[in-house]
């Protein structure tokens, strides 16, 4: 077997994410938890998760499981398996595994475990095991692994209340505590799902508020509208401002540019007209592009580009329930299409822009950083 070689970081999520990102509350029919593990390999890794899962639910829907994903370098997902096609739902402990691969490609190994609808979910004793240089699965570490570290008030510690590194998620159907209920050990995680609905299909309806076909429309916006959120929230002011040549545009100046071209046909939509001076002076570089996008769109967060793009989107929606079916129908002056046409052409905007952004994603080059040099002591820690 050709020998094998990979560098395995264990990030502790609790300090990174506490200390980063502050915890949003939502509201949703599964909750997760995660811990995420830098990788790198010159080849193919296997691994093994595991881990010992109960339920106990009344609701034929209440389930949970393992998952693992596999984030790629360049974005994509290189692995992923959540156990929904085999989930847990025996009412006492059972080990249950996931089996995988990494390559060269890999960056982050995310693991955790998945709880679905209403019930008592019980997690307790996750171990990890890599391929090493002989081809055999040898553990690797876990922070707490079996929750012996957790308390009441940090049940989570060591471990991120979502589906990523540094992300907090509170999703308000569930509550998180420890319990003396464990598999081995004095303790494990006891996640309560309580109120939970089953989640809306994945659908385009008439939204409420709106009148038939103007409900339809919005629907559509908003549902392209979240993949491009989706695509582009994880990424960092390196990854946003990084330009493939010099006349390509960024991923950052790309989100603006959604959000200035939606602008531009809500004034030429609901007041007849095309930019002023001053929204020019805030839109113009933005729905350009060019030269002096480049030069000016760049050093901003993700964040910033999609609060730009809800307030815009907000603004859009206000709007379009102030008016009916009939005005969709109607022609916008000298424009040579109707109001209906004008706001498909900002959805199949949304559209192309968000393959422009998945392909530039693909280009993004490692970010050069400086090697950190540790002193001896806590090398050897």
């Amino acid at each position: 077997m050709q020998a094998q070689s990979f560098k395995l970081t264990v990030l502790f999520i609790f300090a990174l994410c506490f200390s980063v990102n502050a915890q949003k509350t939502i509201s949703r029919g599964w909750t997760s938890f995660a811990q995420s593990i830098e990788v790198k390999t010159e080849h193919t890794v296997k691994f093994k998760l595991t881990g010992k899962i109960k339920v106990i639910s009344e609701d034929p829907n209440g389930v949970a499981g393992l998952w693992v994903r596999v984030d790629n370098k360049n974005k994509e997902t290189g692995f992923f398996d959540n156990m929904m096609d085999r989930p847990a739902t025996s009412s006492s402990y059972q080990e249950y595994s996931i089996n995988g691969t990494f390559d060269a490609q890999a960056k982050t190994l995310n693991i955790g475990g998945l709880c679905m609808q209403n019930g008592a979910f019980y997690f307790d004793d996750f171990k990890l095991f890599l391929e090493d240089e002989t081809g055999q699965l040898v553990e690797a570490p876990i922070a707490n692994a079996s929750f012996e570290k957790s308390t009441s008030a940090h049940p989570l510690q060591n471990w991120s209340s979502g589906i990523a590194e540094g992300q907090q998620v509170k999703v308000k159907e569930y509550s998180v505590d420890v319990t003396e209920d464990a598999a081995s050990g004095t303790q494990a995680l006891l996640i309560k799902g309580v109120g939970a609905t089953p989640a809306r299909p994945m659908e385009i309806i008439a939204e409420e508020g709106f009148t038939p076909q103007m409900g339809v429309l919005v629907s559509m916006l908003d549902a392209m509208k979240e993949r491009v959120e989706g695509a582009v929230s994880g990424h960092s002011v390196y990854e946003l401002d990084y330009l493939m040549d010099d006349k390509a545009n960024s991923i950052g100046a790309l989100i603006y540019h959604l959000a200035a071209a939606e602008k531009l046909y809500q004034v030429l939509t609901f007041e007849g007209r095309f930019f002023n001076e001053e929204e020019e002076a805030k839109w113009g570089a933005a729905l350009d592009l060019g030269d002096l996008g480049r030069e000016q769109i760049k050093g901003k967060t993700a964040q910033y580009y999609l609060d730009l793009y809800n307030d815009v989107r907000a603004e859009t929606k206000k709007e379009l329930a102030k008016r009916d079916d009939a005005w969709l129908q109607e022609e916008i002056p000298g424009a040579g299409m109707t109001n209906f046409y004008g706001w498909f052409h900002v959805m199949e905007h949304q559209s192309s822009h968000l393959g422009q952004i998945l392909l530039l994603q693909k280009r993004i080059k490692p970010e050069e950083k400086e090697e950190e040099i540790l002193p001896a002591a806590q090398l050897k820690n």
